[in-house]
């Protein structure tokens, strides 16, 4: 317990040490996490958290890496987390945000951490929600999460961050492909990096076409969260745009702040009921599978030419304790 109060009490004093020791605890599933949780939640909340997602290929490394230099050059401090995908063999990761993001290291108001996708399927790394609250603890104004680019999955960085940005790029169909997967739906901001790429005002246009037909018909009923996304044009490899991105991510802020008194603070709860589902989730399945024999059943119970349906009513019902149900 005395270390675990040094090592938080360095946290608050600043030590980028501790505050990497903690985030390798979430990663890592460390039983001393959840403590240290409890003792640095009550500085939780103060950072505007930040999701960068969208297709690979859009540029989503380069456009963190230009907006952490729109960010400090208002002074703010700013830290990353870049989630790397990982191999599905070994879970390792290249974690070539790092690499990406060299020259951001020496500046002390940027923090970069790189962390290996694993076992999640969503775009995100599964301590990332953890790893943010350890930033955000420390004292960052901002924190951005850079997701893996997955394409199609990319919904469960809604659950961890403010503000969402969907980056898209000319001449990948990504227009048609962002109308398709739902992005749409996810974006609190569209980005159209590469802007200075045939097609960018093309794509711009469909963009926002898509955007007035999924418009809410009735504005006043749609809540403070139902904000039109804006359309911002970037070239982060020419360094343009940067600023009107961030002022647009400062746009939505402000409009969730100027919502009902308690607008914000909801979706923040709704967040949190989330990441609590997950943990109970995991930890069963944890529980479920490594220790108490179940899996022999399932595979005893599949030789008698059992449908895997019925093989889970049965496995439900001696967990809950109540008779398997009958079609």
């Amino acid at each position: 317990m005395q270390d675990l109060l040094e090592i938080v009490e360095r946290l608050f004093a600043g030590d980028r040490g501790a505050l990497a020791r903690l985030i390798s605890w979430a990663e890592n599933r460390d039983s001393r996490f959840p403590a240290a949780l409890g003792q640095i939640y009550p500085r939780v909340g103060r950072a505007w958290r930040i999701g960068i997602t969208g297709p690979p290929g859009a540029g989503k490394s380069s456009l963190t890496n230009g907006l952490v230099q729109a960010v400090r050059a208002r002074d703010e401090t700013i830290a990353v987390l870049a989630i790397d995908p990982s191999s599905p063999f070994t879970g390792g990761a290249l974690l070539g945000d790092r690499i990406r993001m060299e020259e951001r290291t020496q500046d002390k108001g940027v923090y970069i951490r790189s962390m290996a996708q694993r076992e999640s399927h969503g775009g995100l790394a599964r301590a990332s929600s953890d790893a943010c609250d350890v930033m955000d603890a420390f004292g960052f104004d901002r924190i951005v999460v850079e997701t893996v680019g997955v394409g199609q999955a990319e919904y469960d960085v809604m659950g961890a961050v403010d503000t969402v940005v969907v980056v898209l790029c000319p001449g990948a169909g990504d227009g048609i492909q962002a109308m398709k997967a739902g992005l749409l739906e996810v974006a609190d901001v569209l980005c159209v990096n590469k802007s200075d790429l045939d097609g960018a005002d093309r794509l711009i246009l469909d963009l926002e076409d898509a955007l007035r037909l999924r418009r809410p018909r009735d504005p006043a009923a749609a809540g403070a969260g139902a904000m039109t996304p804006p359309v911002v044009a970037t070239s982060a490899h020419e360094a343009e745009g940067l600023d009107d991105l961030l002022e647009a991510i400062d746009s939505h802020r402000r409009h969730l702040e100027r919502g009902e008194v308690e607008d914000l603070e909801k979706i923040r709860r709704g967040k949190r009921i989330a990441q609590v589902r997950r943990v109970v989730g995991e930890r069963l399945e944890e529980e479920l599978w490594s220790s108490s024999g179940h899996t022999a059943t399932v595979d005893s119970l599949l030789e008698k030419s059992i449908t895997p349906y019925d093989v889970a009513e049965e496995i439900l019902g001696s967990v809950l304790g109540v008779s398997p149900k009958t079609p």
